[in-house]
């Protein structure tokens, strides 16, 4: 069996203990005589499934009492719509950060429902940084202060976590979660997209805090409320249960073959270290974001002229090093060394980069 070594964005690869349970499983789940993708969601069998992911996750994260997990469909574009949808409960305002593309998706979608402000952009430079804030710029009597934790396209990511005050703060950490700790109580509602750090894609997950719950606009669709999935655990209509399934499988390699989100955040560490490490030292690669705002998880560089930039990932590739093309708007390369990227794959990666970049001074 030959696999590549995936640096793509997302979908992104899975670890190979995770695919490979899959596979044992495929056919028939356990002793339950069936596949989990022919379960009907109303079992036991299934509701079994999703408690322990729920279970699993909660303890991964530490989420304290008073949040729901919902897991949902429509990847995080949908949560675009849906919480202002159901957060624009008082004063119909909120507060955003632009820092890329998707914040750029986020923000007319809010204005659909509500008044926003943005309160910071990194736009002026292409989005290779995380602006300051100046809480004095800040909505005080906002619904929700909105920020994409960690910039998939930009390689940016937040290091310090802002304070809103009494304003619920939301964050999409689609390409970030699960990659170290984070302080959950600080935030009031996250989402994420599970085809980066998840799982296959297909399934969002929502972490909320319950009293955010049951405040939606009038208009708001019945699949597009919160308290229609948190009423019936996720089950008010038929879930992407296979999705659901394999982030349960993530989420157990994560807690029983890692030994949890500390020790995961070592191995993000040591990529990342050896990454940007190589790409500071080097005359020839560059990286885009800057140094402080660095995420761990997407790593954009560029050589000097397209034609190097072509070069490269036609190597890369012919390596078998795999989805290296960067995003149009930055250009050149993107690393993305998720969970599922080993510590040897990107080792494999910067040698590479480093004889290319003998062969071509």
């Amino acid at each position: 069996m030959k696999r590549v070594l995936n640096f793509a964005a997302g979908p992104s690869g899975l670890p190979l203990p995770v695919l490979l349970k899959a596979q044992e499983q495929l056919v028939c789940y356990e002793d339950k005589g069936m596949s989990v993708m022919e379960m009907t969601h109303r079992s036991r069998m299934f509701e079994d499934i999703l408690e322990s992911a729920q279970e699993t996750l909660t303890k991964l994260l530490g989420i304290p009492d008073g949040y729901k997990i919902l897991f949902l469909q429509g990847g995080g574009s949908t949560q675009f719509a849906m919480v202002p949808l159901n957060l624009f409960s008082k004063s119909k305002k909120a507060d955003y950060v632009h820092t890329g593309q998707w914040s750029k998706k986020a923000i007319p979608e809010a204005r659909k429902y509500g008044e926003v402000n943005v309160v910071a952009s990194s736009e002026d430079k292409n989005f290779s940084y995380i602006p300051d804030l100046d809480p004095a710029t800040f909505t005080k009597d906002a619904d929700y202060f909105h920020i994409i934790y960690n910039n998939t396209i930009y390689g940016t990511k937040y290091n310090e976590i802002p304070n809103t005050g009494n304003v619920p703060l939301v964050a999409d950490m689609s390409s970030c979660i699960l990659s170290e700790p984070v302080d959950v109580s600080k935030f009031d509602l996250i989402f994420a997209g599970a085809q980066k750090n998840i799982g296959p894609a297909g399934v969002t997950i929502v972490i909320i805090k319950d009293e955010l719950i049951g405040h939606e606009l009038d208009l708001t669709p019945t699949m597009l409320k919160y308290s229609t999935h948190a009423a019936e655990n996720s089950l008010y209509n038929t879930p992407p249960t296979f999705g659901i399934y394999m982030a349960k499988l993530m989420f157990d390699w994560l807690a029983n073959d890692i030994g949890g989100l500390k020790e995961m955040q070592k191995i993000t560490d040591t990529k990342a270290n050896m990454l940007y490490g190589y790409l500071d030292e080097s005359k020839l690669f560059k990286g885009t974001a800057r140094a402080k705002d660095r995420s761990k998880m997407n790593a954009p560089f560029v050589l000097p002229t397209e034609e190097l930039n072509a070069k490269f990932i036609k190597e890369a590739e012919a390596k078998g090093l795999a989805n290296l093309k960067g995003h149009r708007t930055v250009g050149g390369m993107r690393a993305s060394i998720y969970n599922s990227v080993t510590i040897e794959a990107v080792k494999t990666l910067v040698d590479f980069m480093k004889q290319f970049e003998v062969d071509n001074k």
